[in-house]
């Protein structure tokens, strides 16, 4: 890596914006990532590995004004010295005259960020945490999980990570902010044999702060219980029955749904969502809801990757589609305006992305809902990729629960779960009150009334 720059970060873009101007461009952004990352491993009595590494990323967009709009390039460096910074600021307008005009590019003409909310993404005593305390944490892990039932004969090991970011943004038209923020993880994945069958699982907790992750060794004891349920598995007739996805797996569809809701995907009629604002779309028991500002949200920052404030969006209300996702480039396509779910890494241009979404939750507990399905199956692992945006069409593999009477039978395995996202979401018809946050997009437990199950 090279040297760090003598020059401090806000420094960096700013001289980043004043070489593209003064080099030709008619607008300009730029984005600073530096970083700091941990990631350990136990397994067994062993470290399998820890790996520490720091990083910092400079990109700059240059837009250069043509009759039918503006030409643009973006380039990216890990040189920070004054003389790089301004020899990429200069190659990426003369990049950017090579390009062809597209009249909707360009960064948004107002409404930046003015207030920089502290969302509690950061805490900086955690830095000052021992790379061997976060290691025996890992332990700690593995050691209850092993520990958990004798029928725990191995593992793929437990892992514990941790990663401290400092981004920094501005553009031509004045805006620069700053925000620090962190992620940390810890997560087990045991190995349960018994009567020639052998499965694994795994369990994990996620947080802004350490202090905040769950207890190690309650995250060894989970994984090792979802490992020996597993234990048994049958394969079962095909049948259409209702499936209930648990927080492990439900956020999946929330993600298919955000994907869908996408401006880029919308205004390329690749969704089958296109042209559907203000539409039943599912169930009145369906509200998705993705707010950046959320305290300690795994996706929360205090603008987006133009500037532009974060906020709270209601996707869907009671089943009705408000809005889709927006960033300023795909607002102006869809005639729209932005919802302030502009992404971008130093790298690459503006995108919209959910922060943190979530559905919202319901009374029932996960046993509740079990209890109130006659005959169905309870999903708790999704294999594979089978979702088709412009259709809706869902296939995936699955592994999970089956349930008789309203109480957990036995394991199955080795089957696939098909419908329509559209079908599935309109036929939502209990939401469970589990909330779980393990990553940006949240879930509780949900049941389809119906599906199809394909097994032998």
């Amino acid at each position: 890596m090279s040297a760090p720059s003598p020059l401090a970060p806000g420094d960096v873009i700013e001289r980043a914006l004043e070489r593209a101007k003064r080099a030709g461009a008619d607008a300009a952004d730029a984005v600073l990532v530096e970083s700091e990352a941990l990631e350990a491993r136990v397994r067994g009595e062993e470290i399998d590995f820890v790996t520490q590494a720091r990083e910092h990323t400079l990109g700059i967009r240059a837009l250069v004004g043509g009759a039918a709009g503006f030409r643009s390039a973006i380039t990216s460096t890990s040189d920070l010295s004054p003389e790089a910074v301004d020899r990429m600021a200069e190659e990426t307008v003369a990049l950017a005259r090579a390009t062809a005009e597209d009249p909707d590019a360009g960064i948004p003409e107002e409404g930046f960020a003015e207030d920089l909310p502290d969302l509690a993404l950061f805490d900086a005593a955690d830095r000052g945490v021992a790379v061997e305390a976060r290691i025996e944490d890992a332990r700690r892990a593995e050691s209850a999980a092993r520990a958990a039932d004798a029928r725990i004969a191995n593992s793929e090991g437990s892992t514990v990570g941790s990663d401290f970011s400092h981004i920094v943004y501005g553009n031509s038209a004045g805006f620069l902010g700053q925000y620090d923020a962190a992620s940390h993880s810890l997560y087990s994945e045991p190995i349960a044999r018994a009567n020639g069958s052998m499965q694994r699982d795994y369990w994990l907790t996620v947080a802004r702060r350490l202090a905040d992750l769950e207890e190690p060794g309650a995250v060894g004891r989970r994984a090792a219980e979802r490992a020996t349920r597993r234990l048994g598995g049958r394969r079962i007739p095909t049948c259409a029955v209702p499936v209930i996805f648990d927080p492990m797996t439900a956020p999946s569809l929330l993600g298919h749904l955000a994907s869908c809701v996408n401006g880029y995907t919308v205004y390329r009629e690749a969704s089958f969502l296109a042209g559907r604002l203000h539409e039943t779309v599912a169930s009145s028991l369906v509200t998705v809801i993705d707010d950046g500002r959320r305290p300690g949200g795994l996706g929360s920052k205090p603008f987006d990757g133009e500037g532009l404030p974060t906020r709270r969006n209601v996707l869907v209300e009671k089943g009705r589609l408000d809005t889709y996702l927006l960033d300023s480039y795909a607002a102006r396509k869809l005639g729209l305006r932005s919802t302030g779910s502009a992404a971008r890494s130093a790298g690459s241009a503006p995108s919209a992305a959910p922060t943190n979404l979530w559905l919202q939750p319901g009374a029932r507990t996960l046993e509740e809902l079990i209890a109130d399905t006659d005959r169905g199956l309870l999903v708790t692992e999704l294999i594979g990729m089978g979702f088709n945006p412009v259709t809706g069409d869902y296939s995936r593999g699955a592994a999970g629960l089956w349930i008789e009477d309203g109480e957990i039978r036995y394991p199955v395995e080795e089957i696939t779960i098909a419908g329509n996202l559209g079908e599935m979401l309109t036929a939502i018809d209990a939401v469970g009150s589990d909330l779980l946050w393990l990553g940006r997009i949240a879930s509780p437990s949900l049941r389809v009334a119906e599906m199809m199950v394909a097994g032998t």
